[in-house]
């Protein structure tokens, strides 16, 4: 009777892969044991379906709480996947052998103890100071059967010097115990496929009734598996999965290369860079092979690795910019390949639907970030609009809409930007528990929230929501709710913030084609509210609450101006003038500006504020948030008026040293919101500014038609008033 071979591996390492199928070729087993959830094994079968391409991973997560949840990927390169296909090429049976899902998912919350990193320890050992690089010289690049027997050795001798894990031994307890029932099966040929960090533990087996006692009263849930696809970011280290590497890409390249991988790859660098605009020739791939090859001889490397490619490409393809060379990390050395998943594979309903919407509508899930433009009359960009509603309302982002380009309310276009991450797969089946289809789940936790919700502004925010997503049914009952809570809430400031949302929501109605007279009539009923509290408002306010109530006023403003009702607007515009000279500085200047660009001052009753608030009676700090006020968001005025900048520049320079350093922060902050153009264009006028308040003065052209004759009257006036005779006042 042959014994059970053991192959200890790492986990996506393509030597250890290729070793590995090579090394079960030889031995040709009757079975095939494989680190991983025994819950999977009915799942195995999947592997071979032509539809399945990895990454991929096996999904272990609790039904009820979806958050409780494993991940086990698997790279084309990882040993286990080749064990996988080989066992099913061959007709042979293969079973994962861990500890099940069911245990390890209850023990999820109990730390792991910390544990000698092997290969760091083998890579010290043999004097690198880099384990990936140490590995890629010993495993990656000289495969060979041998490399088993010799990584075994290596691991005995530094568990001897490890405290063992308490999960570890319950884990190995539970191979072994595997090991031997398969055994017991008639099984003569086994092969166990682990991480190399076990085989120690699995060479010798101890009494059956040791491992008994190391397995009974385990805590234990109700664990489901199945397959998601896996993206190689999530593979890297800086995804946060414990087994990552940092290179999948590069990984997956000395996999598949049939030969030449070093030509190979800093031929699809130039292309990456060409891809960019960038210009790489097919020399510039010649000398980097040169280098690179140079570079690996220098260092005694048996072929160059990642570090010399690296290197080569910043040289000479990348001119020594880190810039491209992150570029080639992003695209080629992590990669954003994204793995799929066959038709009958086990889904929720949910995903299920949404795959069909997906294929519906075109939107194919992506590992990189894709932008889309939606135009909102044409249906199937509509249709694509309510599905990304609703997969965020579910707490699903796929996608992510990008505000600089859809915040234009009331217009037909709507920009996202769509990225695929296998998480998400893991927030559809948390989300399964509101409904089987996108929009019915959408609906039902829509009217969990609004049953939830205890603030105004939460309930207007789910208006808003609800609409864009298409939810007409949760739409009425939403907005009831917020009529009901706006009749019972007597802080204005609570009216403020919820308002803006409810009418965005409104002008979107209209945009998407919904009747949007119901959100109108809330709307309108809540702006003559907060007409009515706002002077009781602003009273009594500490400088944070002066912030606050000065950004609400800004953001209701605004809201109104989308509103089509001219009442609600006049009846805004009236309440800010009544209050505008009686309330504290920073909103008192606030609103002078919103009056002034509503046409309701003229810059002349502007500066006469202006000179009032800004005189040497008014205290510095004061004066300070007026200014601020008054001029946040734009400095167009001051452009365009001179008599205001001119009030602004005397205020400035008639300020004691100690006043100025007082005031700075708050006119640096407000200055450091205009656009570039407009400080230097600012700047440009100041400088003819000689501080009295007085206007820029303004030469006049030669070419000016001027009438001398006139001109010359006023010039003898203006003499007889100074005091000085005519005859000595140059003439004009």
């Amino acid at each position: 009777m042959t014994g059970p071979r053991l192959y200890g591996i790492r986990h996506h390492g393509p030597g250890s892969a290729r070793s590995l199928r090579e090394a079960l070729i030889e031995f040709e087993p009757d079975v095939v044991l494989i680190e991983g959830p025994p819950e999977a094994d009915g799942l195995v079968t999947l592997a071979d379906d032509p539809e399945m391409r990895p990454p991929v991973a096996l999904l272990g997560y609790v039904p009820g709480e979806p958050k409780t949840a494993a991940f086990w990927p698997f790279a084309v390169f990882s040993p286990e996947w080749q064990a996988i296909r080989y066992a099913l090429g061959a007709g042979l049976p293969v079973r994962f052998c861990d500890l099940p899902a069911a245990y390890q998912l209850a023990m999820a919350d109990r730390g792991a103890s910390p544990r000698t990193d092997p290969v760091s320890e083998l890579a010290t050992a043999a004097g690198y100071d880099d384990p990936e690089r140490w590995w890629e010289d010993v495993v990656e690049h000289v495969p060979a059967p041998a490399v088993f027997a010799a990584l075994a050795e290596a691991m005995v001798i530094l568990r001897a010097q490890d405290e063992p894990d308490p999960r570890d031994r319950v884990r190995e307890a539970h191979m072994r115990k595997v090991l031997r029932r398969t055994a017991k099966e008639g099984y003569q040929r086994i092969a166990v496929v682990c991480g190399a960090w076990h085989v120690p533990a699995l060479q010798h087996l101890p009494p059956a009734a040791a491992d008994d006692r190391l397995l009974r009263g385990l805590p234990k849930v109700k664990a489901t598996l199945t397959w998601v696809p896996w993206t190689y970011g999530r593979l890297a280290y800086t995804s946060g999965y414990g087994a990552g590497i940092r290179s999948p890409g590069w990984y997956d390249h000395l996999f598949s290369s049939a030969g030449q991988p070093i030509e190979r790859w800093l031929a699809m660098a130039a292309a990456v860079l060409r891809d960019e605009g960038v210009p790489a020739s097919s020399a510039h791939v010649i000398e980097s092979v040169r280098l690179a090859e140079a570079l690996a001889a220098l260092r005694g490397r048996p072929l160059a690795g990642l570090e010399e490619v690296t290197e080569a490409a910043r040289a000479v393809l990348c001119e020594g910019s880190d810039l491209l060379v992150g570029l080639i990390q992003r695209r080629l050395v992590v990669g954003e390949r994204l793995g799929a998943v066959p038709a009958a594979t086990p889904m929720m309903p949910l995903q299920r639907d949404l795959q069909d919407q997906q294929r519906s509508l075109r939107l194919r899930p992506e590992a990189g970030p894709r932008d889309y433009d939606l135009d909102l009359r044409k249906p199937s960009d509509l249709a694509r609009s309510h599905l990304l509603h609703r997969l965020t309302l579910l707490g699903v982002r796929w996608g992510m809409p990008q505000q600089g380009r859809t915040r234009n309310i009331g217009t037909f276009r709507e920009s996202w930007q769509l990225t695929w991450r296998p998480e998400l797969d893991l927030a559809l089946i948390e989300a399964s528990m509101w409904g089987s289809t996108v929009a019915a789940a959408a609906a039902q936790r829509a009217r969990s929230v609004a049953g939830e919700a205890t603030a105004l502004e939460d309930l207007t925010r789910l208006v808003e929501r609800c609409l864009l997503a298409d939810l007409g049914d949760v739409l009425t009952d939403a907005l009831a709710a917020v009529r009901d809570r706006a009749a019972l809430e007597g802080d204005v400031t609570h009216l403020m913030a919820a308002l803006p949302a409810l009418i965005r929501a409104a002008r979107y109605g209209d945009v998407r084609g919904t009747d949007p007279g119901r959100l109108g009539e809330v709307a309108v009923e809540m702006i003559t509210r907060i007409c009515a509290g706002l002077p009781a408002a602003v009273t009594s306010l500490d400088e944070t609450a002066e912030r606050a109530v000065r950004d609400r006023i800004d953001a209701v403003h605004s809201a109104i101006g989308l509103l089509a009702d001219a009442g609600s607007r006049a009846r805004w515009l009236d309440t800010l003038a009544r209050i505008a000279e009686r309330c504290p500085p920073l909103i008192s200047g606030r609103l002078t500006r919103l009056l002034l660009d509503g046409g309701r001052l003229t810059t002349d009753d502007a500066a006469i504020r202006m000179s009032r608030e800004l005189s040497a009676a008014a205290p510095a700090a004061a004066a300070a948030g007026w200014a601020e006020g008054f001029l946040a968001g734009s400095g167009l005025l001051l452009l365009h008026d001179d008599k205001l900048l001119s009030l602004a520049d005397g205020w400035l320079a008639g300020l004691s040293a100690e006043a100025f350093a007082a005031v700075l922060p708050p006119l640096r902050r407000t200055f450091g919101e205009f656009a570039p153009p407009e400080r230097r264009a600012i700047g440009d006028k100041a400088v003819r500014l000689d501080g009295t308040g007085r206007a820029p003065v303004v030469a006049a052209s030669a070419d000016d038609d001027l009438d001398e004759d006139r001109a010359a009257i006023a010039v003898r006036a203006v003499a007889a008033i100074l005091g000085r005779r005519a005859s000595s006042v140059p003439a004009p």
